[in-house]
């Protein structure tokens, strides 16, 4: 069944989100929802568009909603911030039916739902393509864990996978045969997980000094992560994934390069000073040490400046 209405539209979402939250004061229905806030709110938002990040041949819906909002939340995540909130604005197109909106939402509410995130509101407009727009907020009660603040010397660690969702979106971009052999990839592309408890752990232990959400690739997210002036040199023996290994040997390319560039791995990247790194590290096995910060811009493997972009979506 086709969606007959805007009205029609938003029975199915008081069917798929709760509408009464500690967070909401008076909840969805009226112009506005009324929220109870923090006195400072994390607020970050992303677009999720049809062809741009996402392909309707390989997505099925429920990943559809379950990505849009988990890289949302993984913005949050990189805050050290407990989600709240969200508001979500979609472009809906006539070839997409009820069954597909329900799907969608079904999986967005069920991570909303594990996540204890209200939807607030939102709107809706007809379009010749699925689009997604969500903006996410939440508390961060131990502070903010903000970029520039590593000098050289400090560690640089990622909580989280590298290289997988490069692997995934590959293999699904060609529609491979072999992607039966890399479903943690598949899997990493299409429904990665957001590492807001581990941001959390991060946060709370007092000796992160930063953190970023890696989701345009290490290699491009890197310099943004560190102040001016400075760079890092990579640990030539940083552990990259066996199926990465595995489907870099296929194509006979270079499997720390490929880690490096990645893309949508929605790890984050921290920074802590050397003497700190054993505490983080008990605190958080997933945790592991990408190089050490030095005084010269650039990315180098032993001693060497490499030369990796990540994705940028202005870039042909």
């Amino acid at each position: 069944m086709t969606l007959r209405s805007e009205e029609h539209f938003l029975e199915i979402v008081n069917d798929t989100f709760p509408n009464i939250h500690r967070h909401m004061l008076v909840g969805r229905g009226d112009d506005c929802a009324v929220l109870s806030c923090p006195e400072k709110l994390c607020l970050s938002s992303d677009l999720f568009l049809e062809n741009v990040h996402f392909r309707l041949s390989y997505f099925r819906p429920q990943d559809v909603g379950y990505k849009a909002l988990a890289v949302n939340l993984s913005d949050l995540a990189a805050n050290g911030a407990i989600p709240l909130g969200f508001n979500l604005n979609l472009i809906w197109p006539a070839y997409l039916d009820e069954g597909f909106c329900r799907a969608m939402l079904k999986d967005m509410a069920g991570l909303a739902a594990m996540h204890d995130l209200a939807l607030t509101g939102g709107d809706l407009s007809f379009g010749s393509f699925l689009g997604l727009g969500i903006t996410i907020w939440g508390s961060s009660p131990d502070g903010h864990l903000l970029r520039g603040k590593c000098r050289p010397g400090d560690i640089l660690f990622v909580a989280g996978q590298l290289g997988l969702a490069r692997c995934g979106l590959e293999l699904l971009e060609r529609a491979s045969p072999d992607a039966d052999n890399y479903p943690l990839s598949i899997n990493a592309h299409l429904r990665p997980v957001p590492l807001v408890r581990e941001a959390a752990a991060l946060s709370s232990s007092g000796k992160t000094m930063g953190l970023m959400d890696v989701s345009d690739g290490l290699s491009r997210d890197l310099p943004r992560f560190l102040a001016q002036g400075t760079g890092v040199e990579i640990d030539a023996s940083l552990p990259v994934h066996p199926e990465v290994k595995s489907y870099c040997a296929s194509l006979q390319e270079d499997p720390l390069f490929f880690t490096l560039l990645g893309g949508e791995d929605y790890a984050l990247l921290g920074g802590c000073l050397d003497g700190d790194w054993p505490i983080i590290k008990a605190g958080l096995d997933s945790a592991w040490i990408v190089g050490r910060v030095v005084e010269k811009e650039g990315i180098f493997i032993n001693g060497k400046r490499i030369n990796l972009k990540g994705f940028d979506h202005f870039e042909k």
